[in-house]
């Protein structure tokens, strides 16, 4: 049978995407799908830039808000819960438009390759992250390299994560990483997806937008919203809390920097985080590529989209 059509809007922050989704949406009879890490999380509608429902225009929204920000989610999980929605929407006719930034997310749901168990919070993780801290990385990698030298040869040593995660998975299942990765690269794709991307031509421009952004969301209470965060007893090391504005303003509430350093620091990450969206998104060779100009130019960007879907069989 072949994968069904769903259609994927990606890019780094700030650059339209959920503008351009809802605007999909509309004009093909489609409902939106958010495909961010952090957008899962309720009471962050401000940290994370989730769409208000006046922002929604009338468009159903899938998987915003609805994790509790003290969970800790991953990629299979939320292939998990995304998954049975995307089918539902193709089940009652009507267009999937997956709108995100968070690429390892997009892949999990399109993909459909499973993950190879383990899972954070396990207890051979928790064992292994002890190990990590009284040890360090280097007789961690030592035991990867025992186990699955290509794993061990490809990861650099930095990647604590990965390495963690790769010991992992060998001692839950008593399979390599790098076994699990062969058998599924050539596995077909769970959903033919249509691919669309988002960015400046010009980094700089990408740049003061991002800035530009900053400034509305502190605007529009960023403090306060994590200040009731923390009110609602949320520990600081929670995964909703290592979110782009959240740690940089926990600073400022503990008295450790000023608002002024807090919102240079903000501005630094996210032009950080969006060169590595975009680092990732780039290696994705079936995207079709729109290049804003100095300003986001919104009709022409849904014109070439529908030229782009129509070439592609969306109709």
């Amino acid at each position: 049978m072949a994968a069904r059509k769903i259609v994927c809007v990606a890019g780094p922050t700030a650059c339209g995407k959920t503008t351009l989704g809802i605007l999909l949406a509309k004009r093909y009879n489609g409902e939106v799908v958010s495909a961010d890490s952090m957008q899962i999380y309720k009471g962050m509608t401000i940290s994370t830039a989730a769409p208000t429902e006046e922002e929604m225009d009338g468009v159903p929204h899938h998987m915003v808000a609805v994790a509790e920000p003290w969970e800790r989610w991953s990629a299979a999980r939320y292939a998990e819960m995304a998954v049975p929605i995307i089918d539902g929407i193709l089940r009652r006719g009507k267009l999937p438009v997956l709108v995100g930034g968070t690429g390892l997310w997009m892949d999990a749901v399109i993909q459909g390759h499973g993950f190879a168990a383990g899972q954070a919070g396990g207890e051979i993780r928790n064992r292994l992250q002890k190990q990590l801290e009284a040890e360090g990385i280097a007789p961690l990698l030592e035991e990867l390299r025992q186990a699955d030298p290509e794993a061990a040869e490809r990861l650099h040593p930095a990647d604590e994560k990965r390495i963690l995660r790769a010991l992992e998975v060998y001692l839950e299942t008593g399979k390599t990483i790098t076994a699990h990765n062969r058998e599924t690269k050539n596995l077909p794709p769970r959903y033919d997806a249509v691919w669309i991307g988002l960015q400046f031509a010009d980094r700089a421009d990408m740049k003061a937008l991002i800035d530009r952004r900053v400034d509305k969301m502190v605007e529009a209470g960023l403090l306060e919203e994590v200040r009731g965060l923390l009110a609602r007893g949320l520990p600081r090391d929670a995964t909703a809390l290592q979110a782009i504005g959240c740690k940089e303003f926990l600073a400022v509430l503990d008295g450790a920097a000023t608002e002024a350093e807090a919102i240079a620091e903000v501005k630094l990450r996210s032009r950080q985080y969006a060169k590595r969206q975009l680092t990732w998104l780039r290696r994705n060779p079936a995207i079709h590529w729109i290049f804003w100009e100095k300003d986001r130019d919104f009709a022409r960007a849904l014109q070439i989209s529908t030229e782009i879907l129509s070439a592609t069989g969306v109709s």
